[in-house]
C-alpha cells in the first residue's frame, strides 16, 4: 500500500510515529519504526541540544531510513532547533503553535516540514506557511490536543488544504482506523499510543501495562496538568489540554484544582521524584482513546505488519459493501 505520503517521505507504509518528547531515550524506537518502513519521529521537547545531537547520531547508527525530528512551537528553543537543522534530518515536524518562519528555515536546511493542527483554521494557516503536509489530530489523541473529533476533522481539513497531503491522527489504533482515514481522504496516519505499547518503547513496563489494560473511557482530558506543570509541555500552544489515562493522583486533585495550584511546588517535587524513579506513569501516563484497541505489547515491526495487513483487508471489503448496496446500478 503506497500513498502520496509514502512518495513524499520516501517510506514504504503511510504511517508516522508521533514525536513524543516525554519518551527518553527514544533512538531505539525511532530507528525501529523507520527500519520497519514507516517514519520514526524523535521528540525534541525537553531535550538539550547536546542530547538531541546524541540521539540523532544513535538513530543514524541504527538506520539509514528517513526519520523526523519533532518540535513544540509553543516552547521553542533556538539552540535545539539549530542543532536539528545542522543534523539535516529528512523531516522536521512541528506542533502546538503557528509554525511561522520555521518552515522556511527547515526547507533551507533541506528538510520537509509536517505540521500538526487541530482545527480547519489552523490547517489553512499552516498551508499558507508552506508546509509539505499537515497532521490533522482529533481530540481522541493522547498527549496535548483540542476537542474536535477525528471523524469530522479529517474530511474538513482535506477539503480546506487540497492538494496538500493530510495525515490523520487521534483514536487510530489498528488497521481499520488506517483504512477509515484513507477513505476520508487522508494520505496516511500519525500514531502515538500504539507505539508506546511496543517492545522498543523506552517507557516503564507499568505504563505499557496500563495501556493494554485500559478502556477508551479511561483516557481522559487532564486540565490539572496544565495547572501544575512547570514543564514546557505544560505550556502547550493552540489552547490544548493533555489526554492521559486516569490515575489515583488525578482523582485526588481534579476536583481540588485551586488547592493543587496552591501546593504546586510540593506536587511538582513529587512528580519529579517519580520521574527519576521511573514512576511517571503513576501520575500522567499519556495515552489516547485508542488504548481500548490495544491488547498486547509487540515489537514495532510486528505492529506495523499487523496494521498494514488489517488495513489492506479492510479496504478489500469496501467494494463488496458497495456491490451489496447496489450503488452505481440503475434504479427505477
Amino acid at each position: 500500500m503506497r500513498t502520496r505520503l509514502c512518495e513524499l517521505l520516501a517510506i514504504d507504509y503511510p504511517i508516522i510515529q508521533a514525536g513524543m518528547g516525554i519518551v527518553h531515550p527514544a533512538h531505539a524506537l525511532v530507528a525501529a519504526v523507520s527500519n520497519a518502513g514507516a517514519l520514526g519521529s524523535l521528540g525534541a521537547a525537553l531535550r538539550s541540544p547536546s542530547e538531541l545531537r546524541e540521539q540523532i547520531a544513535l538513530i543514524r547508527e541504527r538506520t539509514t531510513r528517513p526519520f523526523a525530528v519533532n518540535f513544540v512551537v509553543s516552547d521553542f528553543k533556538e539552540e535545539t532547533f539549530a542543532a536539528a537543522l545542522d543534523a539535516r534530518p529528512a523531516v522536521i515536524s512541528l506542533a502546538l503553535g503557528d509554525p511561522g518562519d520555521l518552515v522556511r528555515r527547515a526547507h533551507a536546511a533541506g528538510a520537509l516540514v509536517v505540521h500538526q493542527i487541530h482545527t480547519v483554521a489552523q490547517a489553512v494557516q499552516a498551508a499558507g506557511r508552506g508546509v509539505d503536509a499537515v497532521i490533522a489530530q482529533g481530540g481522541e489523541a493522547g498527549g496535548f490536543g483540542q476537542f474536535v473529533s477525528t471523524l469530522p476533522l479529517i474530511p474538513q481539513v482535506v477539503d480546506a488544504v487540497r492538494p496538500l497531503p493530510v495525515v490523520a491522527a487521534g483514536g487510530i489504533g489498528d488497521g481499520r482506523g488506517i483504512a477509515a482515514a484513507l477513505l476520508l481522504g487522508a494520505a496516511g496516519v500519525n500514531m502515538g499510543t500504539r507505539f508506546l505499547a511496543s517492545v522498543e518503547a523506552p517507557i516503564a513496563e507499568g505504563w505499557k501495562k496500563l495501556i493494554i489494560a485500559a478502556q477508551s473511557e479511561d483516557a481522559i482530558k487532564v486540565e490539572l496538568w496544565n495547572d501544575i506543570s512547570r514543564s514546557p509541555m505544560g505550556r502547550a500552544g493552540y489552547g490544548t489540554v493533555p489526554r492521559a489515562l486516569r490515575t489515583p493522583f488525578h482523582d485526588q486533585w481534579a476536583q481540588r484544582r485551586a488547592e493543587a495550584v496552591q501546593k504546586v511546588e510540593e506536587l511538582r517535587g513529587e512528580i519529579q521524584a517519580a520521574v527519576a524513579e521511573g514512576r511517571f506513569h503513576e501520575y500522567m501516563p499519556f495515552a489516547g482513546q485508542s488504548a481500548g484497541l490495544i491488547h498486547e505489547v509487540l515489537p514495532v515491526r510486528e505492529i506495523i505488519r499487523r496494521l498494514m495487513s488489517q488495513a489492506e483487508e479492510t479496504l478489500r471489503q469496501a467494494p463488496t459493501l458497495v456491490a451489496r448496496m447496489g450503488v452505481g446500478k440503475d434504479s427505477p
